[in-house]
């Protein structure tokens, strides 16, 4: 074969194999995206989904908080003057239980709101239902996903207080000024109900007032 030839054949045969590496490099390319494509429609979907989930629960939260809450116990005409060193409740016989006050004197400094793992000062909780806070209290011993359940509804909400109280009635009761609710468990829809409904709600007697700047160190 003639050099001239032979090197027309050689660049031809070089050509045909980059044509094959670029049509190769461009299906390459084209598979990476379809699947990156395709992850991304998936996440997407997923993460509208959650979102979607979450605001049917929120709505539905907030109409069920609209209308009276089950079981919820209710006290008027409570006083709300500062005493100093009031001392804490005690069950009137051995072997008693207790319910934390939904208001009445209390200690002229409010507990900061937040959550603690250890038992608060009742009559500087009861300072804070003053400024619209909600506490929520539960039996020491009280199983540790249902006390994680409630700090996570605690959790930067700066007007909601977690601890456990001794001798209490139920495993868990939640109190804002003036207004109680005893339940079993933590995962009971009517403790997102009472939060939503309570937290800073009509029955505060002062709205807007701090939660902080008091005593307690959440945790």
């Amino acid at each position: 074969m003639p050099k001239d030839k032979a090197r027309d054949a050689r660049a031809a045969e070089l050509a045909r194999i980059r044509a094959a590496q670029a049509a190769a490099e461009r299906r390459r390319r084209l598979v990476i995206t379809s699947s990156v494509v395709v992850v991304l429609v998936g996440l997407i979907a997923v993460a509208g989904g959650i979102i979607l989930q979450a605001s049917r629960h929120d709505a539905a939260v907030q109409a069920a908080a609209s209308s009276p809450i089950p079981g919820v116990e209710t006290e008027t005409g409570l006083p709300a003057q500062h005493v100093t060193a009031l001392p804490e409740p005690s069950p009137s016989a051995p072997g008693g239980t207790l319910l934390p006050p939904m208001g009445g004197d209390h200690d002229p400094v409010v507990q900061n709101c937040g959550v603690y793992t250890e038992p608060v000062g009742t009559s500087h909780a009861v300072h804070s239902l003053e400024h619209g806070a909600v506490w929520i209290t539960y039996q020491p011993g009280l199983d540790a996903s249902q006390v994680a359940t409630l700090s996570k509804l605690a959790e930067g909400n700066g007007y909601v207080l977690l601890s456990p109280f001794a001798d209490l009635r139920a495993p868990i009761v939640l109190t804002a000024w003036g207004v109680q609710l005893e339940v079993d468990d933590a995962g009971d829809p009517r403790v997102e109900e009472f939060l939503v409904k309570y937290v800073q709600g009509p029955q505060t007697p002062e709205p807007g007032a701090p939660c902080s700047g008091g005593v307690g160190t959440p945790a």
